[in-house]
């Protein structure tokens, strides 16, 4: 795999209107996406397409809609992240480099496989800044903690209605991206937290994504 395989997706993005920043350029320009692919799809990992993660029930989101929520996440050096549903750990590393050293990045995974798999991944990316934790990401990390402590909230699963500790853990001023709905064809769904702790609701895109699994999802 080249640089110039990245380079090309990102023009293509571009071209589409899908990428809009420098930050995210530079993010997924700067993030090997096949080593966050599975086994054997390597030759796949520019291919704007979602990959199965094995036989997890799980995938990598298309390139496209990584780049919609890095954009939609209005995200700054120093943020402290808060990812739902981990993955192969791209995400997450697409985010880290745009938060920077001083920024910081939790991202919760049920499936103890991918947990495992998405550590090595960002290892072997040398991304440093993210911790990988297993649990229900449902209830927020730490789970069921009432402490406004995330400047986002990035939800990378299909939600029935907005869980609770998501709200309780997101500081004032900041906000959540997470798929809403119940059927096969869900809405991305940005929520913002004032500094009065009210909630505004705005429709970004339909999406598909994979069932959020948990107590509260």
């Amino acid at each position: 795999m080249s640089s110039s395989q990245r380079e090309r997706l990102v023009a293509s993005l571009e071209a589409a209107g899908v990428i809009r920043t420098a930050a995210v350029r530079n993010a997924i320009l700067s993030v090997p996406r096949e080593l966050f692919v599975w086994e054997g799809y390597e030759n796949m990992a520019y291919a704007d397409s979602p990959l199965p993660l094995g036989s997890t029930g799980q995938t990598i989101s298309a390139p496209h809609m990584v780049a919609i929520m890095l954009e939609e996440l209005d995200l700054e050096e120093g943020h402290t992240v808060l990812e739902v549903g981990c993955g192969s750990g791209y995400n997450a590393a697409c985010i880290s480099r745009i938060v920077g050293s001083r920024g910081r990045v939790v991202s919760v995974e049920l499936n103890g496989e991918l947990v495992q798999f998405s550590r090595r991944n960002l290892s072997r990316a040398g991304i440093t800044n993210v911790e990988v934790e297993q649990g229900d990401g449902s209830l927020g990390f730490p789970p069921m903690s009432g402490e406004e402590m995330y400047d986002r909230i990035a939800v990378t699963a299909a939600a029935r209605r907005l869980p609770e500790q998501f709200v309780k853990q997101l500081k004032k001023g900041g906000l959540i991206l997470i798929p809403l709905g119940e059927g096969p064809v869900q809405v991305l769904t940005k929520v913002r937290k004032g500094s009065d702790g009210r909630l505004s609701f705005r429709s970004v895109c339909d999406c598909v994504f994979v069932p959020l699994i948990g107590r509260a999802a």
